[in-house]
């Protein structure tokens, strides 16, 4: 049966609460990313502000010695982007992602042949205990290729070319990496093979529920939609998998008349609960959590075009006053000097400003620690 109606405030709150947005976690960061879900980092400057903005007492340091431990991971995952996720989720994720045969990597029609799967098993061996480059990984393909000649048809070869074997490097069998070793604020491009390789990779069935309750925990009360949007499946699948729950989830209704699902004792806290101010990174989770119709808990309808530019696909770094969106903010560092802009998208009263104002300081003293001069500035 459905549950009560939740207003978007209600729904803010429980989503804020649940991100550390209301206050921020005293955990391990490790602990904090399953608290939060999968982090977009294809930009990667935007992972140490997500969990800054979210834990007391972070720093950057402490995700490198979790990347460098393998603790935590960074790969290609749902919708084809690069995510942050504890090496304990990685499997459920990957399940995922291969079951929902968006990481084919075949660009031809025609069955698979099974050459491929020597070709794949190989090549994660390859990359088992050492990081490998671009150019590593495509001269060993191309040289099995040579020992296969058989292996692909002159077509698929051909494409798989033009595309320097992305779809084989890319593969969420595979985690970044750094080649040597030094975790730091450059994005790795090397590839190695993922703590948990695939043959030991729940099922779909049982990696769908898994990542499913994720993203519940993450980012509930949401609807089917918006689960199946994030992780890049077709709702109806998710909708039989929330079934499948039964009285393990509880569900509500949204404004818009929408079954939500829930776990039964995730945070929903009052409405009326104060939000604190807070700076989101670019791509942050909370805006792309949901369907791109549904997503006024967080984002205001008619910000939307204000925060997301089509043009390039980006998703601009926010600011969140009384949990919702009301700005975008941008760094500019030139020789030793760091400034960091504010632009409001209506008149802030001036207690919220200087909170805004505070917030941003300290941001931009952990972004940029050794500028000699950090300044912020509010353009109206």
């Amino acid at each position: 049966m459905v549950g009560e109606r939740l207003t978007h405030r209600a729904l803010n709150r429980a989503l804020l609460a649940r991100q550390g947005l209301l206050s921020r976690w005293e955990l391990p960061v490790v602990d904090v990313v399953e608290s939060i879900g999968a982090l977009q980092g294809q930009y990667w400057p935007a992972l140490p502000v997500a969990l800054w903005t979210r834990m007391r007492d972070f720093r950057t340091e402490d995700l490198y010695r979790a990347l460098e431990e393998r603790r935590l991971v960074v790969g290609t995952l749902i919708r084809g982007t690069l995510h942050l996720v504890s090496a304990g989720e990685h499997p459920s994720y990957a399940a995922v992602v291969e079951a929902s045969g968006n990481a084919d990597w075949r660009r031809t029609a025609g069955a698979a042949p099974p050459e491929m799967e020597v070709l794949r098993s190989e090549l994660l061996m390859y990359a088992q205990s050492v990081p490998r480059s671009v150019e590593d990984l495509v001269g060993f393909i191309e040289s099995w290729i040579a020992e296969h000649p058989t292996g692909l048809d002159e077509a698929e070869l051909a494409l798989q070319r033009s595309f320097k074997w992305r779809p084989f490097r890319s593969w969420v069998a595979f985690v970044r990496a750094p080649a040597d070793g030094r975790w730091g604020p450059r994005a790795p491009a090397a590839q190695m093979a993922a703590p948990c390789l695939p043959p030991a990779w729940p099922g779909p069935e049982e990696g769908l529920a898994a990542v499913v309750r994720c993203h519940l925990r993450a980012f509930g009360p949401a609807a089917a939609e918006d689960v199946a949007g994030w992780i890049g499946w077709r709702t109806p699948a998710v909708r039989e998998a929330l079934g499948r729950f039964g009285s393990e989830v509880v569900r509500f209704e949204d404004e818009a008349g929408r079954v939500l699902y829930d776990l039964p004792g995730a945070p929903r806290p009052d409405p009326d609960v104060p939000a604190p101010v807070r700076l989101l990174p670019w791509f942050d989770s909370v805006l792309l959590a949901y369907a791109p119709r549904h997503r006024a808990r967080i984002l205001p309808d008619a910000y939307r075009d204000r925060v997301y530019v089509r043009a390039n696909l980006q998703w601009l770094p926010t600011f969140l006053v009384d949990g919702l969106v009301a700005g975008t903010w941008s760094i500019e560092a030139q020789r030793r000097k760091a400034t960091l802009s504010l632009r409001p998208f209506s008149w802030l009263e001036r207690p919220v400003r200087d909170l805004l104002l505070e917030e941003a300081e300290r941001l931009l003293r952990f972004s940029h620690p050794a500028a000699v001069a950090h300044q912020v500035v509010v353009d109206e």
